[in-house]
């Protein structure tokens, strides 16, 4: 008995399964019913069976059987599978037949690897959490030391529940995926341990394996207790753990202060009641497909998990919530002694202050914020933003400005001076082209800001002096302009800048050190995947914000140039950066009763750096994905810029229902894989930033303030806008 899809054929023999290529076995599994129970001594043991039953039902093929382990415990098996779009749908049906002196159990779908049983033989993908080798990752990130022998992660840790492993020889690739956004909310009233039961659990975890025939259990130290048995196992394997578990990752030095010199890890597994009548029932995608490189292997596996488990739209009035958020900003900038200003951080509900420093881009986005208002109150005709706009820009032109060219980045007017910031180029690049913004907007009104200008000139020429001779920027500077961090994955950050000076002065150098810089960035960020070091306040790890900050300097280079190479640069940054979104959605719940997840989803939240928490700075990009879709009529880019525009507004109180002191409020960020937010609950300005300035730009450039707006021009009209060079100037 066999199912075919395209090149790939799912055979049943001998109790097994196989996915057979041109008649060659690419993956296998002998003994598809796997169980691993939680036995009296509370260790794990697996043991696996073949299938004793095979059935063909048609369109469908139905595999059926019992495993009993050495307790005595007893599970039936109900496989079903079949063709589903490209790939092929596993439905499961797991039931308590006997309990034996067992404590728990969960089951097993997987695929061994005939290619290869070495795990460095593969580039992996799981969104948000493993890209590759995980090169880039911290050292305490799954996937980082390739030499363990179980790879899994809880699957709501993923921006979307799928694991993919592409054997880099041959391009060869599986990725296993849950069907369906349909799980449900776990046990909230259960701490979870190193070995924990929990019956309401319907989180799965998705990875990899190459296990002993050993027991692994880490004692709370990181001891790990092992214990031979029986089963045998075939190689590495591609898994779906259900329900999930967290592990084999390494330890953070939690007990560093115990005599205790092994090389310590953690496994956090989960498990269901070994109870007469319980029953599993899941289900899972199983794709194989041939890949030239990780590039398309990634894209395909994403926008497949994408097309099937999307979340709804979030019904919100981006117009309103612009409005809503624009109050926001100028009520809460004010003067601060001799400067101008918003708060650092204050405290929801209430918006309590709780520090007040002003950053000059990132979290901070003073100089953005100024440019908003200042346009904000000019079109709408609200004087006092227009005043607080003005005097935030004329602040940090008249005060921040070093012998060098280099902008200070952090003011604190309790102090009345600048903080020992690092320089990031990235915050460099936010604050500068937000100044150019704000002198280009006033010069077409006529009112001409020269000392804005000279500000812009200075950091542009500071830029042209500093640049390698092999095009890059280093991560930070100091003030006297040495080297403070010397990673150059930042390159991207100051292209766009760059691009837009050289077109304000007319001057090629910048354009030249534009071009240099893409250069070494499709090299580097896009062709070897170094997206990393994007947000100032964490490590040089892979993250989100690089890869946002690529897509904006390869687009500006297309835009300039109308090359081809940069267009694609500028579509590989924008695959790998939409995959940090949660584009699905699950159950959570807040410790807090005013707060916008009470009533809406986490879906349009993204992963900040590799395998953490989240936050809505992909609202940044819904401009820039639309106007990705206008220049290549790629209907995904459409959908993703649409999902991005409304789904992140859910984080706020877009109608101040949720009890917030102002409407369009929302909080910084938090961690929700548990399901139980973590969270710092406070409000940054970057927050309603990355909202109304790409807002602000849509309304600009298509004339409107929702995606559908401009969707209504014709596309000559969308094409025609959508060279916004043209009109820069």
């Amino acid at each position: 008995m066999k199912l075919v899809c395209g090149d790939y054929t799912l055979v049943f023999k001998d109790g097994g399964i196989e996915v057979q290529k041109n008649n060659i076995p690419l993956y296998f599994n002998k003994r598809p019913m796997f169980v691993t129970v939680k036995t009296v001594f509370a260790v794990s043991e697996f043991y696996d069976t073949a299938y004793s039953e095979i059935e063909d039902s048609g369109d469908k093929i139905i595999a059926k059987g019992t495993l009993i382990v050495p307790s005595g415990s007893e599970f039936s098996f109900a496989d079903v599978y079949e063709r589903a779009g490209v790939g092929f749908k596993v439905s499961r049906n797991v039931k308590v037949l006997k309990e034996g002196d067992d404590l728990g159990f969960s089951t097993k779908l997987s695929l061994v690897m005939t290619e290869s049983d070495d795990p460095h033989d593969y580039n992996c993908f799981a969104p948000g959490v493993w890209y590759k080798q995980n090169e880039y990752a911290p050292d305490y990130a799954i996937g980082k030391d390739l030499d363990c022998e179980y790879f899994y992660r809880m699957e709501t840790s993923y921006a979307l529940p799928l694991f993919a492993m592409q054997n880099i020889a041959s391009g060869e690739t599986a990725t296993l995926s849950r069907w369906a956004a349909d799980v449900t909310m776990q046990s909230v009233d259960i701490v979870r341990s190193e070995n924990s039961l929990d019956r309401k659990l319907t989180i799965g975890a998705i990875g990899m394996s190459r296990p002993e025939s050993r027991t692994l259990n880490y004692l709370y130290y990181g001891f790990a207790v092992r214990k031979e048995f029986e089963t045998k196992v075939d190689g590495l394997s591609i898994d779906y753990m259900y329900p999930g578990c967290d592990g084999q990752m390494p330890r953070r030095n939690q007990y560093a202060g115990l005599d205790y010199s092994g090389k310590s890890k953690n496994f956090q597994r989960v498990y269901h009641p070994v109870e007469v009548g319980f029953e599993q029932n899941y289900a899972v995608s199983v794709n194989v497909g041939h890949y030239s490189n990780f590039q398309l292997m990634m894209r395909d596996a994403w926008r497949l998990a994408y097309d099937r488990m999307r979340d709804k739209l979030f019904e919100v009035d981006n117009g309103l919530h612009f409005h809503n958020c624009m109050k926001i900003l100028t009520k809460y900038t004010r003067q601060y002694g001799d400067s101008y200003g918003l708060p650092f951080a204050c405290q929801l509900p209430d918006m309590d202050i709780s520090c007040v420093s002003f950053q000059f881009g990132f979290v901070g986005q003073q100089p953005g914020i100024g440019y908003q208002l200042l346009r904000y109150g000019d079109k709408e005709n609200v004087p006092e933003a227009f005043e607080k706009g003005e005097k935030i820009i004329e602040f940090w032109v008249n005060t921040a400005m070093t012998e060098f060219g280099l902008p200070q980045m952090c003011y604190n007017p309790n102090i009345k001076a600048f903080e020992p910031y690092p320089h990031y180029v990235r915050m460099l690049a936010d604050g500068i082209e937000a100044i150019l913004d704000a002198y280009l907007y006033m010069r077409r009104k006529g009112d001409e800001r020269p000392a804005w200008l000279e500000f812009c000139r200075k950091t542009a020429d500071w830029l042209v002096n500093i640049q390698n001779e092999d095009g890059s920027f280093y991560r930070a500077y100091n003030t006297d302009n040495s080297i403070r961090m010397n990673s150059k994955s930042n390159t991207p950050s100051v292209i766009r800048y760059l691009i837009q000076f050289y077109l304000v002065s007319g001057d090629d150098r910048y354009k030249t050190a534009a071009i240099k810089a893409g250069k070494w960035s499709f090299d580097n960020n896009y062709r070897n995947m170094e997206y990393r070091g994007g947000t100032c306040d964490n490590m040089d790890i892979l993250d989100k914000e690089a890869g946002i900050y690529a897509l904006f300097g390869f687009l500006a280079l297309f835009d300039l140039t109308g090359e081809d190479i940069w267009l694609e640069g500028a579509i590989g940054a924008a695959d790998y950066t939409e995959t940090w979104t949660y584009a699905w959605a699950f159950p959570i719940r807040t410790l807090w009763p005013k707060h916008p997840f009470n009533k809406y989803s986490i879906s349009g939240q993204s992963i900040i750096t590799i395998g953490g928490g989240a936050d809505v700075y992909m609202a940044a990009c819904a401009y820039t994905y639309y106007r990705l879709y206008v220049i290549t009529g790629d209907e995904h880019y459409l959908d993703f810029a649409e999902f991005i525009h409304k789904n992140t507004r859910q984080s706020n109180d877009v109608d101040g229902s949720n009890g917030y002191i102002m409407p369009g409020l929302g909080h910084e960020s938090g961690n929700f894989t548990s399901q139980t937010l973590q969270s710092h609950y406070h409000w940054l300005p970057w927050c309603t930033y990355v909202e109304v300035d790409p807002a602000s730009r849509l309304y600009d450039t298509f004339g409107g303030y929702e995606i559908a707006d401009a969707q209504r021009l014709s596309p000559e009209e969308r094409v025609k806008r959508n060279r916004i060079y043209e009109t820069f100037v």
